[in-house]
């Protein structure tokens, strides 16, 4: 692991910053965050007895500190990077202590999720910060792949252990256990982040909101995409395991299959959009997205639920490849902009919108599904895939 880290990053980063502890601390949080993902929603269902309202209510607050964020950073913008990243680490740690101990009732285990989740997103808002710091000048794009390869490492590895742990154990699965090793490591990278020496400054473009009407298109993309995304990543997984019975070993594996396939769909993916126009791409995508939420919601009234059960999830992982597609509207933006700057301080406020959408259809989407059925969850997903592609087809492109 370290000579990885010593032969592969180095050139990306500048040899008197703490770059090595903080991708080492970045790996073990993907490993930290593998383990707790793979049997979230398995815990939720088979041990909180958390159903789908249960289960959109408790994604409601796990969003919440996404709109959040830009008041806690306004708040304490007189701290550094460093410092906001360590608290991170440190909220995350309690959050996954607090669901490793605590009683398994749905308030306890949606307090639990809403402080990591808290954690999760004050870091999230430092790594690129604290990667673009640390980076050679002219390598900032090196370093930002970099983290993301860490993260993306450690992520996976955690999947594939909770796909062989479960897999070896068919009654009173280990959750707890795991949840606990979890917690282990979320320490042990809270302990790596204070390894980390500097007082950088944090970038003043994540903390604030960005408008201007060139970019109102825009704004509208990412609310569509905010609220379609956010059925699939709420209440796909769950579906898989309320209806047709998936159990961790099954989610987590799904999860991995879905993590490598974007690994190497995301840069053929880019060149599409390279060579195609980001307006085509936005537009397209959506074809393929009726087929996904069509097969999602119906497979079980046209084929046996077995082979029902393999369409959904070949499915929930095109759905997965053709999310890369909103790489697509990034575009559209940096098109537009004046300046660097002016790119990132849109798209920090395009994720803040996004968020917005998405705590509202987590929480009707879970209402629509005990009421009205998953076909009409999924057909909804279908429709707002639509209207993203039908509103981006007003796009003009600039000559």
């Amino acid at each position: 692991m370290k000579t990885i880290f010593q032969n592969r990053f180095k050139d990306a980063f500048r040899e008197n910053s703490p770059y090595k502890v903080f991708l080492l601390s970045i790996l073990i949080t993907g490993l930290s965050y593998g383990l707790y993902k793979g049997m979230l929603d398995n815990y939720l269902a088979e041990v909180v007895s958390m159903g789908e309202m249960g289960r959109g209510v408790t994604e409601f607050f796990r969003e919440l500190p996404g709109i959040l964020l830009v008041f806690i950073l306004a708040a304490f913008y007189m701290l550094s990077a460093e410092t906001l990243y360590k608290a991170g680490a440190i909220i995350m740690l309690v959050g996954m202590g607090m669901i490793s101990v605590l009683p398994a009732t749905k308030v306890l285990a949606t307090l639990a999720i809403c402080t990591y989740s808290l954690g999760e997103h004050i870091q999230l808002g430092m790594k690129n910060t604290l990667s673009l710091g640390y980076a050679k000048p002219g390598h900032g794009g090196a370093a930002l792949g970099a983290q993301s390869a860490a993260s993306q490492i450690g992520t996976l590895a955690g999947y594939l252990v909770i796909v062989l742990a479960f897999s070896a154990v068919t009654k009173n699965q280990p959750y707890t256990l795991f949840f606990a090793i979890a917690a282990v490591l979320a320490g042990v990278s809270a302990v790596c982040t204070m390894r980390i020496r500097g007082k950088s400054k944090t970038d003043d473009t994540k903390r604030r909101f960005y408008f201007h009407k060139k970019y109102h298109k825009y704004y509208m993309l990412e609310m569509f995409y905010g609220a379609r995304k956010q059925v699939f990543f709420t209440f796909g997984p769950y579906v898989l395991i309320l209806f047709y019975g998936a159990n961790a070993a099954t989610i987590s594996l799904l999860f991995a299959i879905s993590a490598i396939a974007c690994f190497f769909a995301s840069p053929v993916v880019g060149r599409i959009i390279d060579k195609l126009g980001y307006k085509v791409v936005m537009v397209s995508d959506t074809l393929i997205l009726v087929i996904v939420c069509f097969f999602y919601g119906f497979a079980h009234h046209i084929f046996p639920k077995d082979v029902a059960f393999i369409i959904c999830c070949v499915n929930y992982i095109l759905d997965a490849i053709i999310s890369l597609a909103s790489m697509a509207s990034n575009v559209y933006v940096q098109e537009l902009s004046d300046n660097a700057d002016e790119v990132k301080a849109t798209i920090s406020t395009g994720v803040s919108i996004n968020h917005v959408i998405t705590i509202f259809i987590a929480l009707f989407g879970g209402w629509i599904w005990k009421t009205l059925g998953i076909e009409l969850l999924f057909i909804l997903s279908a429709i707002l895939g639509l209207c993203n592609s039908a509103y981006a087809a007003t796009i003009k492109k600039k000559q």
